[in-house]
């Protein structure tokens, strides 16, 4: 077998979501809908803080549907949402040493490294 049908084989096997993406998925909508929540709630301001969350919650739970239906934007802004979660969630445990932003910042930190891999990639349109 050459190279090239066993690329043609693999490639026509990559079709559908891996349980991983639906998973990150689900994650994130919980996390948004709590996050919008808490905003309307006042939790973050009234001022530029609580329209900074909205607006990011728009975009993570656009970038969400956009990646249960496959396609590369939806991806690109999942995985953005993973990375901002991160880097926050590890910003707010440098200044309060709080272990729960910790473990959340590690879990955003492992779900934007699944989405990087080449197998999740693959199946994107």
């Amino acid at each position: 077998m050459s190279e090239t049908d066993e690329v043609k084989r693999l490639q026509a096997r990559a079709h559908g979501m891996l349980p991983g993406v639906a998973g990150i998925c689900l994650f994130m909508v919980v996390l948004t809908i709590l996050n919008a929540v808490a905003a309307l709630r006042g939790s973050f301001g009234t001022g530029t803080g609580r329209y900074g969350v909205l607006t990011l919650c728009t975009l993570l739970a656009a970038g969400v549907l956009g990646l249960l239906r496959l396609r590369r934007w939806g991806w690109s802004l999942v995985l953005a949402g993973c990375l901002t979660l991160c880097l926050g969630n590890l910003f707010v445990f440098e200044k309060t040493h709080a272990g729960q932003f910790l473990l959340q910042g590690l879990f955003a930190l492992v779900f934007f490294l699944y989405l990087v891999r080449t197998e999740v990639r693959e199946r994107l349109r």
